[in-house]
């Protein structure tokens, strides 16, 4: 890989909080300074879509993203996004030729200690380079076929679909 597109949404990764868990905004995309933080050895480039909760995505958002996707020169696509929808827009993303998209995002904000952000971003870069065309998700240390998974709301992680 020489060059990753991050394509960016929002979602929790990116949210900051004003009070105990419920006033919050979705602010700027962290994933262009963890990356730099990290001394990743490849270009990348942010590209910001949305600044929303996924509960608020519409099938319009949906669309705006795969037309970001489909736009993008480079083959590799890594999208930060709310964890409670990713699974309908990866589904939503199907189809598109010639490149590996990977979706990850965060049960806890990149801002907040012992988020699983980084770690999530980390296993999304692995699996961006390594898995062939098509898309997938990164959460929980595991790379997902969008077909054959869920957020189980209650766990809070992701698992198995059946």
């Amino acid at each position: 890989m020489q060059h990753l597109t991050v394509v960016t949404t929002g979602g929790t990764i990116d949210k900051v909080y004003f009070d105990a868990k419920s006033d919050y905004q979705i602010g700027a995309p962290q994933i262009g300074e963890i990356l730099a933080q990290l001394g990743v050895a490849f270009e990348f480039d942010v590209v910001p879509v949305l600044r929303k909760d996924s509960l608020e995505m519409t099938e319009a958002d949906r669309a705006a993203i795969r037309d970001t996707v489909v736009g993008q020169p480079h083959r590799h696509i890594l999208i930060t996004h709310g964890t409670d929808t990713m699974v309908e827009t990866a589904r939503a993303l199907a189809g598109i030729a010639g490149k590996t998209i990977v979706l990850t995002g965060a049960l806890n904000p990149a801002r907040f200690q012992g988020s699983d952000a980084v770690f999530n971003i980390g296993c999304a870069v692995g699996a961006v380079q390594t898995l062939g065309d098509g898309v997938w998700i990164a959460m929980n240390g595991r790379i997902w076929d969008p077909a054959q998974v869920r957020k189980n709301r209650a766990a809070n992680r992701f698992e198995e679909a059946r």
